[in-house]
């Protein structure tokens, strides 16, 4: 099957299938009785990768590369535009193999020229191809993605991962944007986050699970038969935020992987993020209901950040991400077995964690 065809398999797939969302409910914020804040007064601004951006809220990777995108590419933009958001096109591979594809990419820098862009390859791209693929879309920072659950599933993927450390070390000293490495859906644990920090990454999308899952896809496409307990496979977003701050202190944090909602955001940038990704759903809204619903859901989980910011007294997203936590259940007992104290978040949010 050609790239172009499971592409459009993907897409029909997305919007198909049930959205889900990131399970935060071990997760609880400390309300403040006094803020001592304004809504109207909130700061929404925030940085990722040293790139500012006017709010904590991006639209991520979703498609490109077959001929429908375009739109879909366009309207994505427009309502980033509309929204002030920053935007990440789709995996770039179709159109570094095949120009005429290009344009399916290009579009969403001739409407969105003032926009933050975010370029997309694999890890098995060449520092060439990394090169072209930041050239195409004249991007702001490349994202570098990682996607290996979903290769074994799929019929056909690739199966033998090695050398990515170093292609992706190279990737990082080739371009002259900086690179985000963006897991698609499985979660990233302190030890390659680790390894990312090494190979020099400006910031780390955790991509956890909770949101759209590949390996089901995949198998859906394939028609596959087989027990369900694999696709339970990944960690989830709100423990892997804490996995990658542990282990590359200082390398910026974008939260993805079923957050959909505004709490679920706001949740997350008290956990450490610098930013929120949402693709699955703003996917599902455009395709299904159109531009104009997307964009209203995106100004509504807005909202829901800023409510959230004054209810804890929270004049900036730099506040939020220094409030205190509560971590309880299934998520405290998988950090305490993984050696965080989580005491600090509940007390006084820290700048690091210990094990």
């Amino acid at each position: 099957m050609s790239r172009q065809s499971r592409k459009r398999e993907h897409l029909w797939h997305a919007v198909r299938t049930d959205l889900t969302s990131a399970d935060f409910d071990d997760v609880q914020l400390v309300h403040n009785c006094m803020p001592e804040t304004a809504f109207d007064g909130l700061d929404l601004s925030t940085r990722l990768a040293g790139l500012a951006l006017r709010a904590p809220l991006l639209i991520n990777a979703i498609t490109g590369g077959v001929e429908e995108a375009e739109n879909i590419n366009r309207d994505l933009a427009l309502a980033a535009r509309e929204c002030g958001l920053a935007l990440a096109v789709g995996s770039q591979a179709a159109a570094l193999e095949e120009p005429l594809y290009q344009n399916t990419f290009r579009v969403v820098r001739d409407v969105y020229p003032e926009g933050v862009i975010f370029a997309n390859i694999g890890a098995y791209a060449s520092p060439e191809q990394a090169k072209q693929a930041v050239e195409m879309v004249q991007a702001d920072a490349l994202q570098v993605h990682l996607n290996v659950p979903q290769e074994l599933m799929m019929p056909n993927g690739d199966s033998d991962f090695r050398g990515y450390r170093r292609q992706l070390e190279r990737i990082v000293k080739s371009v002259d944007v900086p690179v985000i490495v963006k897991e698609i859906g499985f979660g990233v644990a302190w030890e390659q986050a680790a390894v990312f920090r090494e190979c020099g990454v400006a910031a780390i999308d955790v991509g956890g699970k909770g949101g759209t899952n590949f390996m089901l896809i995949e198998r859906r496409r394939a028609h596959l038969q087989g027990p369900d307990d694999l696709l339970e496979w990944g960690i989830p977003t709100a423990v892997s935020i804490l996995e990658t701050r542990a282990g590359a202190p200082g390398v910026d944090v974008i939260a993805s992987g079923g957050i959909n909602t505004g709490l679920l955001a706001a949740k997350a940038l008290a956990l450490g993020a610098c930013c929120v990704g949402i693709a699955g759903l703003a996917a599902k809204i455009l395709l299904a209901e159109g531009k104009e619903k997307l964009v209203s859901r995106l100004k509504g989980i807005i909202k829901e950040i800023q409510m959230v910011m004054v209810m804890t007294g929270s004049a900036s997203v730099g506040e939020l991400r220094r409030k205190p936590v509560v971590i309880t259940g299934k998520t405290q007992e998988w950090l305490r077995q993984r050696g965080f104290d989580t005491s600090l978040l509940a007390r006084q949010h820290a700048d690091t964690l210990k094990f």
